[in-house]
């Protein structure tokens, strides 16, 4: 009896204090999205990031701390659709509160029609603190392929990043009142020099006696980040021939044909660096190449399929 007297005097005392002393506090760290990819592929760059609030707080037991993180523009800016970082141009990109990168993170203090979302810290102990991390999902948006090479960021902290807290009353983030504090991070994409090469084959078609010449085209298709010079080199093929000397060949038999620069045929393709080589400068769009071909007058194989592959190399 005594003992249950003891206790239930102190649980009396500690409800009498005063009400400053239930206060909460907490801090919060967001770590930087660093994005990794080459917008010159035409698809989006995906990152993420975490960001983490520690409360604590006396009289917290079993009392849950309501976030309310608000994230503004970044001080790159941004449009009515979409966040920016700023670089050599203004690179378009988004925070997401959602893996499938649907519902924008967004702000309660920003003229942003996405509202961020709202997650609690739960305060285990009577004068203890507790923690929770959530996940922030980005995108840098697809089809910017003429970005030029360099740095990209934008920057949080400060107003760009007040959250609100307080003891969780059921009103939600729609009232903003209570304590707040900041956060800093930096979303930021440093891309590098980057070069995208594809060909199309050459088919000479059926043919017979080869007893003039035949010729047919193919391509080269490059993109390369804006203001990257590159060359393009191509291969001498199974035989190891030179550029007017390939052969396409079925077992021991060949045909032999030549690749060239020009449609006169006058200027063959091949590896030799400054010398029979083609070169250009990126712009970030595709650019087309294209590769004439002609088969010489020359004996006659037996009928069948003849072949050759050539390997394209770009050097930028």
């Amino acid at each position: 009896m005594k003992r249950l007297l003891t206790g239930l005097l102190l649980f009396i005392c500690l409800q009498m204090l005063p009400t400053q002393i239930q206060a909460q506090s907490c801090t919060f760290s967001t770590s930087n999205m660093v994005f990794s990819g080459s917008p010159l592929s035409g698809a989006a760059i995906n990152g993420t990031t975490s960001l983490t609030a520690n409360c604590s707080a006396a009289l917290g037991l079993f009392r849950r701390v309501l976030i309310c993180p608000n994230l503004n523009a970044g001080t790159g800016g941004a449009t009515s659709a979409t966040r920016l970082m700023t670089g050599p141009i203004a690179l378009n990109y988004q925070l997401y509160q959602d893996s499938a990168r649907q519902t924008v993170w967004g702000s309660w203090t920003w003229a942003f029609s996405a509202r961020p979302p709202q997650f609690f810290v739960d305060i285990p102990a009577l004068l203890g603190s507790g923690s929770t991390t959530v996940t922030m999902y980005g995108q840098i948006f697809p089809n910017q392929t003429t970005a030029p090479v360099g740095s990209y960021s934008s920057n949080f902290s400060g107003a760009q990043t007040t959250f609100r807290y307080r003891f969780d009353d059921g009103a939600g983030c729609a009232n903003l009142s209570g304590a707040s504090g900041t956060t800093n991070f930096t979303v930021s994409l440093q891309t590098v020099k980057d070069c995208l090469v594809s060909a199309q084959n050459i088919d000479f078609g059926n043919r017979g006696v080869l007893s003039a010449n035949i010729d047919q085209n193919g391509q080269v298709s490059v993109n390369c980040s804006p203001n990257t010079p590159y060359v393009v080199a191509l291969g001498p093929g199974g035989a190891n021939a030179g550029p007017t000397a390939r052969r396409m060949t079925k077992g021991a038999e060949f045909i032999t044909y030549g690749l060239y620069r020009d449609v006169a045929r006058t200027l063959p393709w091949g590896n030799t660096s400054g010398t029979d080589t083609l070169g250009g400068t990126g712009t970030g769009v595709t650019q087309n190449l294209p590769v004439y071909a002609r088969i010489p007058p020359q004996t006659t194989p037996t009928p069948g399929l003849y072949s050759d592959t050539i390997v394209v190399t770009v050097t930028y």
